[in-house]
């Protein structure tokens, strides 16, 4: 039997034990999934609102291509717009830089998504690795690499695999992709502990393990929710040096509990511990 109390108390001593190590590896886990950017979001956001403003009080009064424009709350935009499509230079400009904007956008897209595969997918493996070992003894650096030095094509499919099937099930609306995304929730760490499991296998035994256990799970990450706030409200600072490592910390010890379980989670209730 355990508690989120519990868990928790032993991810953060893990954390703690190995300090320096596991906030390097939870940052560069975070930068991977994108959760620095969540941190500094209304930042972001209120930056790029001011940078629109100032766009638009640059359209209010200015010159296209030798075309004064002079905009109001009550000009006609497209009126605007069909003058400029009748001018040649403006068709002429937009017909030689489409392709090549497009062009750009397609090698982004693929550049993007070969260094997920190849890169991002092996070293989230290697970072669940170190965050798992790390649970049991201070954990060295060069654990994550391990998803480039075992089984290097095998991760690489698995996780492809995993990205799909949470593509797919996201497709017909957004709860049931969460709720896919917590059944695959452990296919990093199976993969980062069985050298010689397939992809099928680790998928199916991720959701054998999250079998009744993902609304536990999801209450798990939601007693995290003030120190996220917290972390939002210093743009991301205690969240680096505190709540991510603390995060991945936990979550370490949840695989482990689930792993060594064959029964489904017991809960605490519904107390949101710190």
């Amino acid at each position: 039997m355990w508690t989120r109390r519990e868990l928790k108390a032993k991810g953060k001593a893990a954390f703690k034990a190995n300090y320096w190590r596991c906030v390097l590896v939870a940052l560069i886990l975070t930068l991977i999934s994108g959760g620095v950017g969540a941190a500094s979001g209304w930042h972001s956001s209120h930056s790029i609102q001011q940078q629109q403003e100032q766009q638009q009080e640059q359209i209010v009064t200015g010159e296209i291509n030798g075309h004064e424009i002079v905009l109001s709350d009550g000009d006609d935009l497209n009126a605007l717009l069909n003058e400029l499509e009748q001018d040649p230079e403006v068709t002429g400009a937009v017909s030689f830089l489409l392709p090549i904007i497009l062009g750009v956008l397609a090698v982004v897209f693929v550049v993007s998504f070969l260094l997920s595969i190849l890169l991002l997918n092996p070293l989230i493996v290697g970072c669940k690795r170190f965050f798992a070992e790390n649970s049991r003894s201070p954990a060295v650096l060069d654990e994550i690499s391990y998803g480039f030095r075992s089984g290097y094509g095998r991760v690489v499919k698995t996780m492809l695999l995993t990205d799909v099937f949470l593509f797919l099930w996201t497709l017909l609306f957004i709860i049931p992709g969460i709720i896919k995304a917590y059944s695959y929730r452990m296919v990093p760490f199976i993969l980062a502990e069985d050298p010689d499991i397939s992809g099928r296998e680790a998928i199916n035994r991720s959701r054998e393990m999250m079998d009744g256990n993902k609304w536990r799970s999801f209450v798990l990450d939601l007693s995290f929710i003030l120190w996220i706030l917290l972390s939002c409200i210093t743009l991301g600072i205690v969240g680096v040096f505190y709540v991510f490592p603390y995060m991945s910390a936990t979550e370490a010890e949840l695989y482990h509990v689930l792993n060594n379980s064959e029964k489904p989670l017991l809960d605490d209730g519904y107390r949101f511990g710190f």
